[in-house]
């Protein structure tokens, strides 16, 4: 299932995914990654799925979505891993222009130091790049990187690649307990370089690929939008809150449930708006439960529903 949604986003309204890389190939192994424990770590583009398969699963999804009167926002490359890893994502995005949809992408910004990646993510309309670090010991500490990538080579293409960009660019910085000192003084003197169209703080609100990762202080929080304010001004949000239970459905309930939370965990009430959509119970919930396709976790007071994919196996 390649293509599903579409799902409720904070940033990009009402996003059709597209999973273009599977469970759990990156090159980053973050500490409070949603998707679970990254099984292939890779710095190497390589094709994965066909191109013209990518396409045909997406506009059958589109085309589903419409014929409900549905809308979508926009096609969204986020996958269950890094989606540049993709030696094809040029090619991909060149046939789902066809579909006259707006794309996004969002990536954690390792491979931008290489041309190759960043004339691929031209052709995008929206993109959205990590930005958790701009010190080595924490970068490595939170992202966990691949170890020949370098952390002054990926700055250098976020700027090489904002210079180029025409579409809409925004960062998304995600906060977690760990100790900053000054790195966020450090972070909104870089974001000051970049100038994103929107600079985003996020923390944890899924379950985390760590145990021990939890979102950072409010005073943290509270910090880093007054210093990331301090150089961009309006245009730092937080994205921290719920996204609500607005989730698409094709007909298909038990593929819309497996294909959803496959890269977007699913809070329990979200789940049930998701059956009453579909004149189902929670029978089938369970009963994927029962079958070991599905997994319940519990997250800081909520209950959420992931698919279980091998990087989330203990």
């Amino acid at each position: 299932m390649l293509a599903f949604g579409p799902v409720p986003s904070r940033r990009l309204g009402k996003s059709l995914g597209v999973n273009n890389i599977p469970d759990k190939v990156c090159s980053y192994a973050c500490v409070y990654c949603q998707i679970g424990r990254t099984l292939s770590m890779e710095i190497e583009r390589r094709p994965f799925y066909e191109p013209e398969f990518i396409f045909e699963e997406v506009s059958k999804k589109v085309g589903e979505t419409k014929a409900r009167g549905e809308e979508i926002d926009y096609i969204t490359f986020v996958p269950d891993g890094e989606p540049t890893l993709d030696v094809n994502l040029g090619l991909e995005v060149e046939l789902l222009r066809e579909l006259e949809i707006p794309l996004a992408i969002l990536t954690n910004s390792s491979l931008i130091w290489r041309e190759d990646v960043r004339n691929d993510l031209l052709a995008f309309d929206f993109v959205s790049l990590k930005l958790d670090a701009v010190s080595e010991s924490l970068w490595r500490r939170i992202d966990r990187p691949h170890k020949s990538l370098s952390l002054e080579r990926i700055l250098d293409g976020m700027l090489a690649f904002r210079d180029d960009f025409n579409g809409t660019v925004v960062t998304e910085t995600m906060l977690i307990n760990v100790n900053y000192g000054d790195e966020l003084e450090r972070i909104a003197d870089f974001l000051a370089e970049l100038k994103p169209d929107r600079a985003y703080i996020a923390i944890p609100t899924r379950p985390p690929a760590e145990k021990w990762v939890e979102p950072a202080d409010e005073e943290i929080i509270n910090l880093a939008y007054q210093l990331f304010s301090e150089r961009l001004g309006e245009r730092v949000e937080y994205l921290i809150g719920y996204e609500g239970n607005a989730f698409a459905s094709t007909g298909n309930i038990v593929d819309d449930i497996l294909s959803i939370t496959a890269v977007h965990p699913m809070r329990e009430e979200a789940l049930k708006e998701l059956l009453r959509k579909n004149n189902a119970d929670w029978s089938v919930v369970e009963g994927l439960l029962r079958e070991g396709k599905l997994i319940r976790l519990n997250y800081r007071g909520g209950t959420f529903y992931m698919r279980a994919l091998k990087s989330r196996k203990s």
